[in-house]
């Protein structure tokens, strides 16, 4: 154990933690941990677990197999894993994983939901001195290859069905499944992940081999994300001991908790977001980690387990706070203190609709899988409409223009590298042109794009790659996406540029209607005028298109397949579908502008 890491982590953790709601504050006391050494789960999370052995660390919340009905009849599941126990699993699993052969530096793609394992894993992974690359068990075959081949992965971890869909994709790596139900599920050389129960820990292992563990050095890689790849092939993103353990002490912050909360975070498996609010700032904070681990997304569940399980703070994307607002959020009376929402931009309507049914405000925030909380509206602070907040502790943000490279109140998001926060990657593994590219000028380029008022609160615009200009104004689709979603016809929107002869484009939106909504004339009419009352005539929405949105695996809107279908459409002079309606289809909604 490293005890001058340890205590210089406690020592800025605990500042964080006083000035909870205080930013300004926070950010004039902090200073980075940047201890040489350091082994978040021997020097933090074994620490936490000697001082508060019975609290719970995770807790996963399943359906039950007589669950269902009614909201006041679902039945679930409980598991409690308490720290000291969740201590000396991953203890054992980080002893039998060497006896299989890992070692330091090895690589372990995990491709495992939301399974007590998976915590285990990680735990024994960091003990360990591997590097972890976590996958989301949606990936095809292909994709698995791709992370086997490009991760250079020397061990596979799955769930026994998915282990079946490797195939002979991993036969050069240690392979480990979860057994279902029996051992003859699982495929031909793959070891059974229970055989690691009750084996000798990593310590253990070591002394009777006559061996020394060696200090695990705060900058050695422990983290391989792959992105999830809304504009290009997916980059395969390096963090260290250092980077996200220590890094998301802002995100701890920015989520507001405390060793009492109870914390639930809806992310899928293997995604840095899981990460991020699962796992590390959660456990910075000595917090418990609900889990709600249901087959299907159903909201009306998801907000009994919150009443049902105490939960005090919740963090969900803007996809699942839209659902959420369809349910009568009255008839639910959560212990909720703190609701935040991250992934993407969080539109207006939900966040009035949620204030309104339970008196709270969702606050939005910004970070990536690059990076760890970088910009949030934080606990305490005012909340201004359509911002994401102001800087973070730790963290000097600043905006550059993307053709003259000065520094202003309106460009690129880029984080300060002078001195460098904790929380930024070391770079993209295998592409040193990437990382050159990414971190040139002393600034990580996020490929975002904000505006700041003179409070220092940012407004997302958005990706640098998705803003365009419709008659040399300069749009920004989230904007007239946020404005579109607000129609009652709108269950999700995406706008991009549609090639036009006299402006050179016109803002162009893609719309999957909400249930019961016919793709119609009538309904095409609706919502141009709705976007029409609401929009400057330079914003406006001039076309639309009822269709199906393209998405990353990770649920993420594939902005660039659309544009790169309007273009071929415009140059294959195709100007109209059934789905496909424009302004000058209502004459009686044609602009003068």
């Amino acid at each position: 154990m490293t005890d001058t890491a340890t205590t210089e982590f406690r020592q800025v953790r605990d500042l964080l933690i006083a000035h909870r709601e205080d930013l300004d504050a926070a950010r004039r006391g902090f200073q980075w941990p940047r201890p040489e050494h350091f082994n978040w789960a021997t020097d933090w999370f074994d620490v936490l677990a000697a001082e508060q052995p019975e609290h719970t660390a995770l807790w996963l919340v399943e359906p039950s197999e007589d669950g269902g009905g009614t909201d006041s009849e679902h039945r679930l599941r409980h598991t409690h894993v308490s720290y000291a126990q969740m201590s000396r699993r991953s203890r054992e699993v980080a002893g039998w994983l060497w006896s299989l052969g890992v070692r330091p530096g090895d690589r372990v793609l995990l491709v495992l939901g939301n399974v007590v394992p998976l915590w285990e894993l990680m735990l024994a992974c960091i003990r360990l001195g591997a590097v972890m690359i976590p996958a989301t068990t949606l990936l095809s075959r292909d994709d698995l290859a791709d992370r086997i081949e490009r991760g250079r992965v020397a061990v596979a971890v799955a769930g026994c069905t998915d282990a079946h869909r490797f195939g002979d994709v991993a036969d050069g790596c240690v392979r480990i499944a979860l057994a279902d139900g029996t051992d003859a599920s699982v495929p031909a050389g793959w070891h059974i992940y229970r055989d690691g129960d009750g084996h000798l820990g990593l310590d253990q292992v070591l002394t009777t081999a006559g061996e020394r563990r060696k200090p695990t050095r705060a900058d050695d890689p422990l983290l391989l994300y792959f992105t999830s790849g809304t504009t290009a092939q997916p980059k395969l993103v390096t963090h260290t001991h250092a980077s996200y353990p220590v890094g998301h002490l802002s995100t701890m912050y920015w989520l507001g908790l405390q060793s009492s909360d109870v914390h639930l975070n809806m992310s899928s498996s293997g995604w840095a977001k899981h990460a991020w609010s699962c796992v590390f700032a959660p456990w910075n904070a000595g917090a418990t980690v609900v889990v709600h681990a249901a087959p299907r997304f159903d909201p009306a569940a998801l907000l009994h387990v919150l009443v049902e399980c105490g939960v005090t703070t919740f963090c969900a994307p803007p996809t699942v706070w839209r659902m959420l607002v369809q349910q009568d959020l009255t008839a639910y009376q959560p212990m909720l203190r703190e609701l935040v929402a991250a992934g993407e931009p969080l539109n207006p309507e939900v966040v009035d609709r949620v204030q309104e049914a339970w008196g709270l405000t969702v606050r939005d925030g910004f970070g990536q899988t690059e990076t760890t909380a970088q910009v949030g509206n934080s606990p305490g602070q005012p909340v201004k409409p359509g911002s994401m907040g102001r800087a973070l502790p730790g963290y000097e943000i600043v905006l550059v223009d993307p053709a003259t490279g000065e520094c202003g109140d309106d460009g690129e998001i880029c984080v300060e590298l002078s001195p460098r926060p904790v929380g930024v990657m070391t770079g993209y593994a295998g592409d040193e042109d990437l990382t050159a590219e990414a971190m040139r000028g002393g600034v990580y380029h996020t490929g975002d794009v904000a505006t700041r008022d003179e409070q220092g609160y940012l407004t997302y615009v958005g990706r640098a790659d998705d803003v365009f200009k419709a008659s040399d104004y300069r749009i920004s689709p989230f904007e007239l996406e946020s404005v579109l979603v607000e129609h009652p016809a709108v269950a999700e929107a995406a706008v991009v540029p549609s090639p036009d002869e006299l402006r050179m484009a016109v803002p162009k939106a893609f719309i999957v209607l909400a249930a019961g909504h016919p793709a119609d004339r009538d309904t095409a009419r609706s919502v141009l005028a709705h976007a029409r009352e609401r929009l400057s005539p330079y914003k406006r929405v001039r076309r639309l298109e009822f269709a199906d949105l393209p998405k990353t695996v990770s649920g993420k809107i594939r902005r660039v397949e659309l544009r790169q279908a309007e273009s071929e459409r415009a140059a294959r002079g195709i100007s109209s579908s059934s789905a496909m309606w424009s302004e000058d289809d209502f004459p009686e909604l044609r602009a003068d502008s």
